[in-house]
Formats: C-alpha cells, sequence, structure tokens
C-alpha cells in the first residue's frame, strides 16, 4: 500500500490553506484599515463640503460620523441602503431597510444613492429643534459639535464625542470646514472635479434632485434658547410622550433636561427644555422673587438645580425667601 504520495498531498493542500489564511489576515491588518477609511473620506470629502455649504453642518463632522456610523462605507447599512448615518425610519415616507438595533428587526431609512444619505443627515439635524443649539456654533469649532451632537442625543455611546474628535484630527478633516468660510476658500486636498449640480439618475431609475435648501417641519414649533440651551413652549394637550415622538427624542430624555416625573403634567406656555441644562447662568447672583423655587430658578435660567443648590448649600426642596440672593454663576 503507498500512503507517502497521500501523505504529500495533504501536506501541501494544509500548507496551502495556512499561507492563504495568512495572507488573509495580513490584509485585514490595522494598516488595511486606516487605507480604507482614507479611501472613504476621499469619496465622500466633497459631498461632505456642498452639504455645510448648504446647511452649515461642518464637513469634518459629517465625514467623521460617516466612518463611525457607516464602518466607512462597509456596513450592510450603507452597502445595501446608502444610509450612512444610521437614521431609523421616523416621519419617512420613503424605503427603509431593516435590521436588528436596539430592538429586533428595526427600520432604517433607504436611500438610492449615497449623497441623498447626506443630505437628508443635513436636513435631519438642521430641521429638529433638539440640534438648534448646534447651528449657534461655528462651523469650525468642530470640538463643540463634537459634544453638542452627545448632549443632544445623537448617540448613547458616551464616548461618542471623543471619538468623532479622535478621527477628525487623526486625519486632519477640520482642514474641509475652511472651505465653508468664505465661497472663494480653497477646498485643501481635495480634488478638483466638482460634484454636479444637475440631476443624477441612479440604478433604480428615479431621480434625484438635491433640494436647495433645507426644509424646517417644525415651522410651527420654533426651538430658542436659553444660556446654550434650546427649549420650545408648550401647547395645550402636550405631554412629555408626545413630544419625545414629535421632536424624536428618547422618552427619557425630556423629563431629565427638565428635572421632572414622566408622569408631570405640562401647562401651555411652559418652557420645556430639549438639551441639558448648564451647570452655570451667564449672571452670577439671581434675586428670589415671589412664588420662586429652585426648580422654577433653574427653569428661568437654564442651570440645573444641583448646581443652584451646590453654589448656596441648600436642599432641592428647600423653600426660597423673597429677596434672598443666589449665586447661580462661576
Amino acid at each position: 500500500m503507498h500512503f507517502r504520495p497521500l501523505f504529500k498531498i495533504t501536506t501541501l493542500i494544509v500548507n496551502v490553506l495556512f499561507f492563504a489564511c495568512a495572507s488573509l489576515q495580513a490584509a485585514s491588518a490595522p494598516g488595511d484599515t486606516r487605507l480604507s477609511r482614507e479611501a472613504y473620506i476621499a469619496q465622500y470629502r466633497e459631498d461632505a463640503i456642498r452639504e455645510m455649504k448648504k446647511s452649515g453642518v461642518p464637513a469634518s463632522i459629517t465625514l467623521a460620523q460617516g466612518c463611525l456610523e457607516s464602518s466607512d462605507g462597509k456596513s450592510p447599512l450603507a452597502v445595501e441602503a446608502n444610509n450612512h448615518f444610521g437614521i431609523k425610519c421616523a416621519n419617512w415616507n420613503g424605503p427603509g431597510f431593516y435590521q436588528d438595533d436596539d430592538a429586533p428587526n428595526e427600520c432604517f431609512r433607504k436611500y438610492n444613492s449615497a449623497y441623498e444619505s447626506y443630505a437628508d443627515h443635513s436636513d435631519f439635524l438642521k430641521t429638529r429643534p433638539r440640534y438648534a443649539s448646534l447651528f449657534e456654533l461655528e462651523s469650525t469649532d468642530y470640538k463643540s459639535w463634537a459634544h453638542g451632537l452627545k448632549r443632544a442625543g445623537y448617540a448613547t455611546d458616551p464616548n461618542y464625542a471623543h471619538r468623532l474628535i479622535k478621527i477628525i484630527e487623526e486625519f486632519n478633516l477640520h482642514q474641509y470646514d475652511l472651505a465653508g468660510v468664505t465661497e472663494d476658500a480653497p477646498l485643501a486636498s481635495v480634488d478638483k472635479k466638482s460634484v454636479p449640480l444637475t440631476p443624477k439618475r441612479n440604478i433604480s431609475g428615479r431621480v434625484f434632485v438635491p433640494a436647495t435648501e433645507p426644509v424646517n417641519v417644525f415651522t410651527d414649533r420654533q426651538a430658542k434658547t436659553i444660556n446654550g440651551t434650546s427649549y420650545i413652549i408648550a401647547r395645550r394637550g402636550d405631554t412629555f410622550k408626545s413630544l419625545s415622538e414629535e421632536l424624536q427624542l428618547g422618552y427619557w430624555q425630556l423629563p431629565k433636561y427638565n428635572e421632572l416625573s414622566m408622569n408631570a403634567s405640562l401647562k401651555e406656555g411652559q418652557i420645556i427644555y430639549i438639551t441639558p441644562k448648564q451647570r452655570s447662568a451667564q449672571e452670577r447672583i439671581y434675586v428670589v422673587k415671589a412664588g420662586d423655587t429652585i426648580h422654577s430658578v433653574s427653569q428661568q435660567l437654564a442651570v440645573k438645580s444641583k448646581f443652584i443648590c451646590k453654589y448656596n448649600q441648600l436642599q432641592e426642596n428647600q423653600p426660597l425667601r423673597e429677596g434672598q440672593q443666589l449665586i447661580v454663576g462661576l
């Protein structure tokens, strides 16, 4: 019986498989990940710059979010649905893509092109009151934008802002923000080929014409700011539940931001904060008026109650005296 040739053949096959696996591991090394991210940035930086000029969202923030949310364009959501920012189907009349996320089989928006995803990302931020305070920032202040997105509830990851900043600084994405400072600003290392302004036909046969202005779906409920904190005015019949659904906020966010219980009754004309209040007011001293409580002062000045108590060595339910001076700013 002749087993030796068979043994040699088996050994050869094993060696071939070993080296093939080694090659695959080398191809997925960290250096390749960096090249993949650089390729993603090169492909979509002009879309990000174009959206920045239209909406005011910094190109660096858009690109960093795209890298993070789409796994550099390789996630199933990006590949199958052209969705680079993980935006779900709420208030959406277009097609959907279903995958497990916070809950099983959740619906995500499906786009005809990656640029549609970039354009919708800008409009998503521009038309939701909880992000209104971001647009008071300079488009070159990427750090404040990153932290503002986290505070506004864009992501639950506690390190989300730092992850965005790391990507921006590692890949020098803030250079693209300068393109929005003036119309004639250079696009740094961006290729000079321009994004076509004419309608583009995609493989589905539908024509997509980019909007020239973002549509504001909250034209009758404008967000305003106090002390850098965004708020809206409650209407008759509003509840935290109905507002959370309307503003696409987590059910826990509005009660937490306003330091009230989930079932608290809301009054018409009441200030409802849609982003977290601050640690300190713009003025240092507040003089207590008749009927004031620590919570009502907190709501007037957009300062968290715990800091008012801390500065004045008070308990949260402690009554205030008319004419009493409170330290509210540092």
